[in-house]
């Protein structure tokens, strides 16, 4: 893979859902200076979350269509369909919820910048976590799905954490193709075939501004681990 220009392009994506209350928040603390763009996907909610992010200095696109892998999916067609010249060199994901820290992403983009790694993840499981930000079943699913990565594809990680970084060329090669549950581990899994260099690095996560989507519902929380198990041995 071609070496990263001198200055590379960062294009931040951040999928949100009625998250209004937070948006603001999250595209605040972003690093000054760091980043090209920050394009929110205003994934079909029902309140001003588009109005909220755009009035703070993000590009806004509406994804009418739910599911988080839907509103990555269409982040990445707006960033690879800018012209070349605007093209992002490194694609960041965050959530829209004030969960991450986006304070954190100069250790996220620190081994792709240093050359060392196509694609880092943040990991909550070996950085600082507030108390109640993690639900049980959350840590468990973590847990069952990085262990069956290590047996099944011979790849180490510790978390599927949203905070990622990537570079853009390798995320077009991968072929992301799940439109809800399943985008983390796809994302990560599809790495270890295409045998990109992966990292993870410690990153923060704090109790989220609202009720989780996933998590926070039996429902969401059942069709989330099934959705992540069924991508898991889908492409053995």
């Amino acid at each position: 893979m071609p070496d990263l220009p001198a200055a590379p392009r960062i294009h931040v994506i951040i999928p949100a859902y009625n998250e209004e209350q937070s948006i603001a928040l999250v595209l605040a603390e972003i690093p000054a200076g760091l980043v090209d763009e920050v394009i929110v996907v205003d994934n079909n909610s029902r309140d001003h979350t588009g109005a909220v992010a755009r009035a703070a200095g993000a590009t806004v696109l509406r994804e009418n269509r739910p599911g988080y892998g839907h509103a990555c999916l269409a982040g990445m067609a707006y960033s690879f369909g800018k012209p070349a010249a605007e093209q992002a060199d490194i694609i960041v994901f965050l959530d829209g919820d004030h969960s991450d820290y986006p304070a954190d992403m100069p250790a996220v983009l620190a081994p792709i910048l240093r050359g060392e790694a196509d694609m880092v993840i943040g990991s909550r499981a070996l950085g600082e976590r507030e108390s109640g930000s993690m639900l049980p079943q959350q840590i468990f699913g973590n847990w069952l799905a990085t262990s069956l990565l290590h047996r099944l594809y011979g790849v180490r990680f510790t978390d599927l954490g949203p905070f990622r970084a990537i570079r853009a060329e390798a995320l077009r090669n991968l072929g992301m193709a799940d439109t809800t549950y399943g985008w983390t581990v796809e994302m990560q899994l599809k790495a270890a075939k295409h045998r990109l260099r992966n990292q993870e690095v410690p990153v923060r996560y704090r109790r989220r501004i609202g009720v989780s989507k996933v998590s926070g519902t039996v429902k969401g929380t059942l069709g989330a681990g099934y959705k992540i198990l069924w991508t898991i041995f889908k492409y053995l």
